[in-house]
Formats: C-alpha cells, sequence, structure tokens
C-alpha cells in the first residue's frame, strides 16, 4: 500500500519536530510525508532543513481544516494517514494498519487507540473514548472518539463524501467522522498507536468555550437523511445543554435560539 501521511501545524516548531520523529521511526515508512504550515510565525519553516525529505508547504492562516485539504489535495498516494503536529505514533502504527487492510479489503478506514499524556504524566483516557468497529455513526453522536492521528483511509472516502468543513473553527474532525460513518463501516485497532500530548499552548480544545455550539453545526447536516431521528434526540440534548450555559451567563439572544430550537426538534 502507498501512503501519505498529511501533518498541519502552526506556530509548533518543536512539536512537529516529535510528531516527524515517530513517523520516521516507522517499521514501514511512508511514500510521502505533507507538512501544511498553516501561516506559522515561529521557525517552522526550517522543519525543512531537519528533515529533507518532506514535502513542506505553507498557505496564509486559514485554520486546521483549510490545512489538511491542501494537503490532501496536493498527495499522490491512495492511502491516508493523518498526524496532528501534536501527537506522535508508535512506531508499528502504519504496519499494523496495512495488516488490518490486507485481511479486510472491504473496510477503507480504520482507527486506533490512544495514549494520553499531560504535564508529561500519562493519565486514564475516559471510558466514554471507548473505540468501536463497523457501523458506528450512533457511536459518534455525543462526541468526538476517533481522534484525527489515529486515522488511516483509503482516498476513494474523501473523493465521495468531501474533505474537511473549513467552515468550522473545531470540531472539523468531528463532522468528518460523521459524514464518514455514516456512509461506510470503519475498523478498530485497539493497541494504543498514538500519543496524545496536552498541557501545552494554542490547543484548540482549549481555545473554544462551549464545542457543542459547533457540533450542532454538523448535526443538522443530517436531518435530511434516514439518521434525521437518532440526530433530533442529540440535538435537542446538546441545544439543552447550550441553553443552560446561555442562562448561566444571561445571553439573552442565545437563550431565544436554544428555546426554539428545542421546541423544533422534541
Amino acid at each position: 500500500m502507498n501512503i501519505s501521511v498529511i501533518i498541519p501545524t502552526y506556530n509548533r516548531y518543536t512539536l512537529l519536530k516529535r510528531a516527524l520523529t515517530s513517523v520516521y521511526a516507522q517499521t514501514l515508512q511512508p511514500q510521502e510525508v505533507i507538512v501544511v504550515d498553516d501561516g506559522s510565525t515561529d521557525n517552522t519553516s526550517y522543519i525543512i532543513q531537519d528533515f529533507p525529505k518532506i514535502t513542506y508547504m505553507y498557505q496564509e492562516n486559514s485554520g486546521v481544516s483549510s490545512a489538511r485539504n491542501l494537503g490532501i489535495k496536493n498527495s499522490t498516494c491512495k492511502w491516508i494517514a493523518f498526524l496532528d503536529s501534536d501527537d506522535a505514533w508508535d512506531k508499528n502504527k502504519l504496519a499494523l494498519h496495512v495488516e488490518f487492510h490486507k485481511n479486510n479489503p472491504h473496510i477503507l478506514m480504520s482507527y486506533t487507540n490512544e495514549k494520553w499524556i499531560r504535564d508529561h504524566k500519562e493519565i486514564r483516557v475516559p471510558k466514554k473514548y471507548q473505540k468501536f468497529e463497523g457501523n458506528i455513526f450512533d457511536k459518534c453522536l455525543s462526541h468526538c472518539i476517533i481522534a484525527p492521528s489515529s486515522v488511516y483511509l483509503h482516498r476513494a472516502i474523501l473523493e465521495s463524501i468531501g474533505l474537511f468543513d473549513e467552515s468550522l473553527e473545531v470540531c472539523e474532525d468531528y463532522d468528518l467522522w460523521l459524514r464518514l460513518t455514516c456512509k461506510y463501516e470503519v475498523g478498530v485497532l485497539q493497541e494504543r498507536l498514538i500519543t496524545k500530548y496536552a498541557g501545552h499552548e494554542n490547543q484548540l480544545s482549549f481555545k473554544y468555550w462551549g464545542m457543542d455550539r459547533f457540533r450542532v453545526q454538523s448535526l443538522e447536516k443530517f436531518l435530511d437523511t434516514d439518521k434525521k431521528e437518532l440526530v433530533k434526540e442529540m440535538l435537542v440534548k446538546k441545544y439543552t445543554l447550550l441553553l443552560k450555559g446561555a442562562l448561566k451567563y444571561d445571553r439573552i439572544a442565545e437563550i431565544k435560539i436554544y428555546k426554539e430550537k428545542i421546541k423544533k426538534y422534541e
């Protein structure tokens, strides 16, 4: 299998070196590694000197979805693996994906379990991030159980469902996995083959409050599908949570919107 690795990054030069080191430590090497620099102002452009084999691309700051999409559009391989620049891979990750798909040729995407490190210490991964295989659309509704760095997929899937939604500032991965699992079954490698690091600056998950504000935008895309009843139930739950937050902070305009949404989907 020929494999493209796509790494979006923004002002993470030191972390990016760790991510790339994990790629080049793979027991099965990819055919190409594409780093998309989303307008960094640090030393990220020097990464080509540290890893001269990479394909380095620069764009004006446009967000992680735009960066990943640029990498996808410029990739040449049939199989794509994503890696966030603040994460790292186990050395056997790509080899185990390839083995899995050779044994399961009808499955075009797989993802893995993960290890979490916060402030240099390993922490327990919450139970809600348990991994599932098969037709898992319903398992993906509440929150994002699939880490981008864990994903390995055939580009035919992206040609079918489209790329990351660039209108979403965050939860772009949640959005894509919903579109994907709505149509495709997925495989899971239960080995913890990625390490996610927390506690450093510029993490998107820490930058935005009320992540459900973005998830409901994705969920509403499915109201005209055969998944609409499942989606309506989840929308009511999420808008109810958002309403509680709006009431707590006396956000008058949002209170009105969320009450109308709840009434609409109940």
